[in-house]
């Protein structure tokens, strides 16, 4: 049963904004004000958990060690996101981890973020879980994500100092969300591309898309690991080769990796090691070769009317036009999982 959300409302008289809940007024300081609406937010979001569970009778002692200073939310996150600008990295630059970690945050930004940090508990954990439920709509997986993405920072900021210790283990306490237990919606298991779907596209795809998707039915390896390989990370020395990636998904965790390949996938790699051990075995230059090179010649319809200058002018244009933007659009030299997945599709 969906429940009806109180509006954020003007009181005329007063120019304060205000919600009704449960019949009583409860006034949020100057209408349209960014305070107004955070505690609006906040309120609709304890208004919304405390509908399932009701808030226990509890009183808060000391809010435990001294600490080096008293942030608020808003003041805690920006100092996390200063800190994983510099730990989520990679070649350089942000990773995805990084920028989840921003869409995670920004929730409890907008609920909680004037409040101190040291006085966010497990309801109030639980009350910008319900708002991404019930106003985000999320999907259960996704809260449980982002749930834990929170609570890690909040484990971040237990370490530097800039919150007490208890915050976090009282976050702790809060359990993921349970599958048919929640009002969370449910998303389907991504299942594997059907194997005709597969065979249909093949012949449609360059030659190096072709060997990289057929590798991976092989290997089971992962996208990001095919479109780096290169002739000097593969072992030959034994009947079975073994592929060992630069850099794949827990290199981070110290772990490495190595990758059997077999006769069929020796064949289909065969090919695209006839080059500098250093260079990638998948080049989009060459795939982009091969498409001009077996590029369908269409037969055109004989003109009748003549071309006039003008026309000759504007299809020179064109041509000049098209030039400019190939030349600025060089090939890389190797795949990316996005290039990867644009070709194919």
């Amino acid at each position: 049963m969906s429940t009806r959300i109180p509006r954020y409302r003007l009181h005329k008289g007063s120019g304060q904004a205000l919600v009704q809940i449960d019949g009583e007024r409860i006034y949020l300081g100057k209408h349209g004000s960014p305070e107004s609406k955070e505690k609006y937010q906040r309120i609709i979001a304890e208004w919304l958990i405390s509908k399932q569970e009701p808030k226990p009778d509890v009183s808060h002692g000391d809010a435990g060690p001294a600490i080096r200073c008293d942030p608020s939310i808003n003041e805690m996150l920006l100092a996390y996101l200063k800190f994983a600008e510099g730990y989520y990295v990679k070649d350089g630059k942000p990773t995805k981890e990084f920028v989840c970690m921003k869409h995670s945050l920004r929730t409890v930004r907008k609920l909680y973020g004037t409040t101190p940090a040291r006085n966010f508990g497990p309801l109030a954990l639980k009350a910008v879980r319900e708002h991404m439920i019930a106003m985000e709509s999320l999907s259960r997986g996704v809260v449980n994500h982002r749930v834990n993405r929170i609570k890690r920072v909040f484990k971040w900021a237990a370490s530097e100092e800039l919150i007490p210790a208890s915050v976090h283990e009282g976050l702790r306490t809060v359990a993921g969300l349970r599958y048919g237990r929640s009002d969370a919606r449910e998303t389907e298991r991504v299942k594997p591309v059907d194997d005709a779907v597969v065979e249909a596209t093949l012949p449609f795809v360059p030659p190096q898309i072709a060997a990289m998707i057929q590798l991976q039915r092989l290997t089971g390896m992962r996208p990001c690991e095919v479109v780096i390989m290169r002739p000097c990370d593969i072992d030959h020395s034994d009947e079975v080769w073994i592929y060992t990636p630069a850099d794949h998904k827990n290199r981070w965790r110290g772990h490495n990796k190595e990758i059997p390949l077999g006769p069929k996938a020796q064949v289909i790699l065969l090919p695209f090691l006839n080059r500098s051990p250093e260079l990638y075995c998948f080049s989009p230059q060459e795939a982009m070769e091969w498409r001009r090179q077996n590029r369908p010649e269409h037969s055109k319809p004989s003109r009748k009317t003549p071309i006039y200058p003008s026309e000759l002018k504007q299809r020179e244009k064109i041509k000049q036009e098209r030039r400019r933007r190939t030349t600025q659009r060089t090939k890389r030299d190797r795949y990316d999982t996005d290039s990867y997945r644009r070709a194919i599709n």
